[in-house]
């Protein structure tokens, strides 16, 4: 998760919670385009195949946990 920038992170959680692109881009006001490209970007630096395994990498480092909290990131209105 170290090589992730802050914005990537903030998707990662994102992603976690079961945002999809649009979701994502509404949230963090970015255009579709953007959203898209932080989770792709995001996925290649973790190595992931798909947006499942990003959940699975935001669970094992902390970066969310099974009660929604989350590290770093703030409150965005998700459970």
């Amino acid at each position: 998760m170290e090589s992730l920038t802050n914005r990537e992170r903030e998707v990662v959680t994102l992603v976690a919670h079961g945002l999809n692109n649009d979701e994502i881009a509404e949230t963090m006001v970015l255009s579709r385009t953007t959203a898209k490209t932080h989770v792709s970007r995001a996925m290649t630096k973790l190595g992931a195949r798909d947006r499942a395994q990003l959940v699975v990498f935001a669970y094992q480092s902390g970066l969310v946990s099974h009660r929604g909290r989350q590290q770093g990131v703030p409150a965005l209105g998700c459970p």
